[in-house]
């Protein structure tokens, strides 16, 4: 037997061996790519709901939005592109999760905005971190470590820095919007931590398929309310250009892509370290006004990214992994 037919299986069998590490390796990485995906989508989404809006009202867009989301899901799913199955599961609980993400969250938001000014709602939902790592640290038991902390309090303050420097960051104090945002940070807040615990009973796919058809019954239903349940012409906004590439972007991208990744996201790691990577959203929002709306950039802006950057960067890296419990719905 010669050396070469013995080392060719040796140098077969390390070369596997590295293949293994170096998927293993990757697939590390993919809950915080995925993190920082869904947050460049939500970044641009900013720029077709400012399309929308200038020719329809915010809940008809979030119904065409949540509509388009669901039927394509759907349609994948007869398709056999994905498997969605709840067969002998417990869905009350997922009812539960999309009642605060998109319900509660959206509405709570849309109205909030109309009583305040856009500095003190980016402020507010800013928040969304800090109130899931307390709350994770409660039913969670996910427990941040002291300097996870102080990333976590660095990404809001970067967020904070970009708002309070705007030229529109007057501050109103209006009680009611403030009140309503509130009431949006703890949906969205409260959204985090379940979808995190689901995560044990649920895939990805299946969160987010029930998500998008409670948004679009949801949110259709309170247009039609607003339009005294009239029909006629309800869908005349979508020859629109500009409403058309709205509803496609915000509902397969920052909707149905988005929200898988989020769950996705929320289903590998901790709460805390999925929710500060929303705050990259104000980073990528702020690229996509320069590059594409012609709006300025400003000294207080970049430093204000680079806080939250760091801040994502660092609640990530020093988080220590947790095993979450499975427990009965």
């Amino acid at each position: 037997m010669s050396v070469l037919s013995i080392l060719r299986p040796l140098a077969a069998e390390k070369l596997v061996e590295r293949s293994l590490i170096l998927f293993k390796n990757i697939k590390s990485y993919l809950p915080y790519i995925s993190g920082s995906i869904f947050s460049i989508i939500f970044g641009f989404s900013f720029l077709f709901t400012k399309e929308g809006l200038e020719i329809i009202s915010p809940f008809h867009l979030l119904g065409f939005r949540f509509a388009l989301a669901a039927v394509s899901l759907t349609i994948l799913k007869i398709a056999g592109f994905i498997d969605i199955s709840f067969k002998g599961k417990n869905i009350k609980m997922l009812l539960v999760l999309a009642l605060f993400q998109p319900g509660l969250y959206f509405i709570f938001e849309t109205s909030g905005i109309m009583y305040t000014t856009s500095s003190e709602a980016g402020m507010m939902i800013a928040l969304i971190p800090v109130i899931v790592t307390i709350i994770g640290a409660i039913f969670l038991d996910e427990k941040p470590t002291f300097k996870q902390i102080l990333f976590v309090i660095l990404s809001v303050a970067g967020v904070l820095f970009i708002v309070l420097n705007r030229g529109s960051s007057k501050i109103e104090g209006n009680f009611l919007g403030l009140a309503l945002l509130c009431g949006a940070v703890t949906a969205g807040a409260l959204y985090n931590v379940l979808s995190r615990k689901l995560s044990l009973h649920f895939r990805p796919v299946e969160i987010t398929y029930i998500m998008m058809w409670f948004g679009a019954i949801l949110f259709n239903l309170i247009s039609l309310v607003n339009k005294n349940f009239s029909l006629s012409n309800y869908f005349t906004p979508l020859t629109n250009i500009k409403v058309l590439s709205a509803v496609i972007y915000l509902g397969i991208f920052s909707s149905v892509i988005a929200f898988f990744m989020m769950n996705y996201t929320l289903s590998r790691i901790n709460a805390a370290q999925a929710a500060v990577f929303a705050n990259l959203t104000t980073v990528v929002s702020i690229i996509a006004g320069v590059f594409f709306r012609d709006e300025s950039f400003y000294f207080f802006q970049g430093i204000g990214a680079f806080m939250i950057i760091l801040g994502v960067w660092g609640t990530n890296y020093f988080a220590k992994p947790v095993k979450l419990k499975k427990e009965e719905l």
